[in-house]
């Protein structure tokens, strides 16, 4: 019978029911549990290995390239970081509000530390994110016009509920980049929530994008709701 169970659990896809099976039959036999809860218990290690997959799916996806936490963050030789506000963000209140957030300050500062250490804690608690270098999604936008798919690519990246974009600096960058960035932007606006990390302080972005009606509209929209 255990092998007929196994059978039907594989061509059902029940993983988890799978794997703690024969562990949970023993101790049922062993304590004589009654069936309502021995199939609770199934349905719980279910459960947990559903939302473990999904997680492990979510972190994938997200493709993070350092496994960094706030945690793990050296709070005590950067004393410029607020600790208690960068707890308070960590909450993700900011995500439930559709806020930005904004890291300025040079390098070596722990801006990508403190903003990936808020996008793993989105992940972890259920929301969708994606990591970028600024450069690759600037790439990335601008390849899709020659296929037409910008679009579906910017779409695609507004359904994510937190996007990261790392390091906006000093990038040798093609009108049509800037053009596809800020419509990206505009469409996030009020809907979803972003971290930039920057080296640039906002006078500077002016020099970066030079368009200065458009960086007035992205700064306008960047900076409403904005941490």
């Amino acid at each position: 019978m255990n092998e007929k169970l196994h059978e039907l659990l594989v061509q059902l896809r029940l993983k988890g029911v799978a794997g703690a099976l024969d562990q949970e039959l023993k101790r049922a036999e062993k304590e004589a549990t009654p069936v309502s809860e021995l199939v609770y218990r199934l349905l719980l290690e279910e459960q947990v290995y559903r939302q473990n997959q999904s997680l492990l799916y979510r972190l994938k996806r997200a493709k993070i390239p350092w496994d960094w936490t706030l945690k793990t963050f050296p709070f005590d030789k950067q004393p410029g970081v607020n600790k208690a506000q960068i707890q308070q963000l960590s909450g993700l209140a900011f995500v439930e509000r559709k806020e930005n957030i904004v890291f300025i300050g040079d390098p070596g500062t722990g801006k990508s530390g403190l903003a990936i250490g808020l996008l793993r804690q989105a992940l972890l608690s259920g929301y969708r994110g994606r990591f970028y270098h600024a450069q690759d999604l600037l790439d990335e936008l601008y390849a899709s016009l020659a296929d037409r798919s910008t679009p579906k690519l910017i779409q695609r990246l507004c359904r994510y509920d937190l996007v990261l974009i790392d390091e906006l600096g000093y990038l040798t960058l093609k009108p049509e980049q800037i053009n596809a960035f800020f419509k990206l932007m505009g469409q996030r606006y009020g809907k979803k929530s972003s971290i930039i990390t920057t080296n640039l302080d906002y006078p500077e972005w002016y020099d970066l994008f030079q368009r200065k009606t458009l960086v007035d509209a992205l700064l306008e929209r960047l900076k409403h709701h904005c941490i």
